[in-house]
């Protein structure tokens, strides 16, 4: 059983880089997060595979332990994207033949095509929870892709309509996060960038498809909304088209991302129910921020959250920065809720 988590405590959003031996990060920079399977991204023999990336979890593990993180991911060092890993594992969908869907970029990028019932064959990540929980004392977070993002990121041609197709994948969403937290979770989290991304599809159906997935869940469950990857969508709008809608929805913690945005802390009144993980690190740029930097952005948001309930993070994954410079921001992090811990 980990340790009651202190005041402010720290994470970050889920993914951190993944070693040069393990992937191809160059390849990885310049293309958008695959939502089918990108198996050429990986250096490491498939016979090798799973070890190899074993091996890069407890490096993510341990890198974030020494930053002084108190809650602590796998840094989805088995992933290719935040999204595919999960989607791809999933019975009625077509991988050999992919669809395709316009991103939020314009692009038609490949999409799994779904050609049947949706269904779980088996657990997706237990094992890889299992695995994390067995090495660290800390608060354990896993991530999970939300199923309106999926939803959005797939080729219907067996559900008939965009919602049924949402519902369906909440249904396989809400197994999962039941066996996750049977594998050793404390905190589960679901990935959904695509509730910003299409708020007016979204506020059709959105807050239904996540109430679906996370109606039962054995823990709390944080829903991380963002703009997308900085390193893939450079422009980021000051506010977020889909907020006030998850205020009636049944997760714990909404996480946002205001250090590149600058978003106004009030839009976050409409949540003063919830917890608020806030995103403040700046992943546009490899520059480390100082800890007073770090510590100013959370005393602009203080007036407008529930302080008892606030987590501190990062705007979004930290997948495509340089190593050194990710885990000089965690402890830039650390070291702001240290300071910040003084004053309240």
């Amino acid at each position: 059983m980990p340790a009651p988590l202190p005041p402010l405590p720290t994470s970050v959003v889920g993914s951190l880089p993944q070693p040069d031996w393990l992937i191809d990060r160059d390849r990885l920079a310049h293309r958008f997060p695959p939502r089918v399977r990108a198996r050429e991204l990986w250096r490491v023999a498939p016979d090798l595979l799973e070890q190899a990336q074993d091996d890069a979890t407890l490096l993510a593990l341990r890198s974030q332990e020494v930053a002084g993180l108190d809650i602590v991911t796998d840094g989805e060092q088995r992933r290719e994207s935040y999204s595919n890993h999960f989607a791809t594992a999933l019975e009625g969908v077509d991988l050999d033949d992919p669809g395709s869907v316009t991103n939020r970029s314009g692009q038609q990028i490949p999409v799994p095509r779904v050609v049947g019932p949706l269904r779980r064959p088996a657990p997706v990540q237990a094992r890889d929870v299992a695995f994390l929980r067995a090495h660290t004392e800390r608060t354990v977070k896993v991530t999970l892709p939300g199923p309106f993002t999926m939803a959005q990121q797939a080729q219907d041609e067996h559900y008939g309509d965009d919602r049924s197709l949402a519902l369906a994948y909440a249904e396989v969403v809400r197994e999962e996060i039941a066996d996750l937290f049977a594998a050793g979770a404390d905190i589960l989290q679901l990935d959904e960038p695509w509730l910003q991304a299409r708020p007016e599809v979204a506020r059709r159906y959105g807050a239904e498809a996540v109430t679906r997935a996370v109606e039962g869940a054995a823990g709390p469950v944080h829903l991380h909304l963002c703009f997308g990857y900085a390193a893939m969508v450079a422009d980021r709008p000051t506010g977020y088209s889909f907020l006030p809608e998850l205020a009636d929805t049944p997760v714990d913690t909404v996480s946002v991302e205001t250090a590149q945005s600058g978003l106004d802390p009030a839009q976050l009144r409409p949540l003063r129910g919830k917890g608020i993980a806030l995103g403040v690190l700046d992943l546009s740029t490899p520059a480390v921020e100082t800890p007073g930097q770090v510590a100013e952005r959370v005393r602009r948001a203080l007036d407008d959250v529930d302080v008892s309930r606030l987590v501190l993070t990062s705007d979004c994954g930290l997948k495509y920065l340089p190593r050194a410079s990710a885990e000089g921001k965690m402890r830039a992090l650390t070291r702001a809720a240290a300071r910040l811990r003084t004053e309240l």
